[in-house]
């Protein structure tokens, strides 16, 4: 993980890079307990992800929450990694991408890849079941990949943006967004969130 987000940071995600890595975590997961990885992750949180994340993400979501908002969180890694996460945020929801299990171990395939253009139609599918109008709901990503679904909400933001979602968010107005403390929020996560109407995401 360490290493894809440094190279991220360096290089950008492009689709090459995108499929390289899902491909190296998806087989290196094969054969692991399911139940035991999620355990590790829970009993890890405060102690590896927190201390990494961003103080401006978490005032973020708790001003959108305070607005009485739904918030979900969308990310491309794995649902045992981004599931407790959300819990911690007070997410009532999560797109994230979702590996095989066959008989509690990981299969080494992959169910559900939350990238790109199928995040987006996940996060349609969602808004959809719970009745928000995507015109008045919120998205923020930092890489071009969420393009799509930057593309499906009214209030799309760039956090921390690469240079290729940079360029679009400078030509098509998007706010952009600079976190740099960190300690206390969301850090490298695309967060979707709602109007508090019932009527966004």
């Amino acid at each position: 993980g360490a290493c894809a987000q440094l190279t991220f940071r360096f290089t950008g995600a492009s689709h090459y890079r995108m499929e390289r890595v899902k491909n190296q975590v998806s087989g290196l997961c094969r054969g692991w307990d399911g139940s035991q990885i999620a355990q590790i992750v829970t009993d890890g949180l405060a102690e590896t992800i927190v201390p990494h994340v961003y103080a401006e993400a978490r005032e973020l979501l708790d001003g959108h929450l305070g607005n009485g908002h739904d918030v979900l969180i969308a990310s491309t890694s794995g649902q045992e990694i981004v599931g407790p996460i959300a819990t911690l945020l007070g997410a009532c929801a999560v797109i994230a991408t979702r590996l095989e299990i066959a008989e509690g171990r990981y299969t080494g395939s992959v169910a559900f890849y939350a990238y790109g253009q199928a995040k987006a139609e996940r996060a349609r599918e969602v808004a959809a079941e719970r009745g928000y109008r995507l015109t008045e709901c919120y998205a923020y990503s930092d890489s071009v990949t969420d393009l799509p679904l930057l593309e499906l909400v009214g209030h799309p933001h760039v956090v921390n943006p690469d240079r290729a979602l940079r360029r679009v968010a400078q030509t098509r107005g998007w706010p952009v967004l600079t976190f740099r403390r960190t300690g206390l929020g969301a850090n490298s996560v695309t967060t979707t969130v709602s109007n508090g109407a019932g009527a966004g995401m």
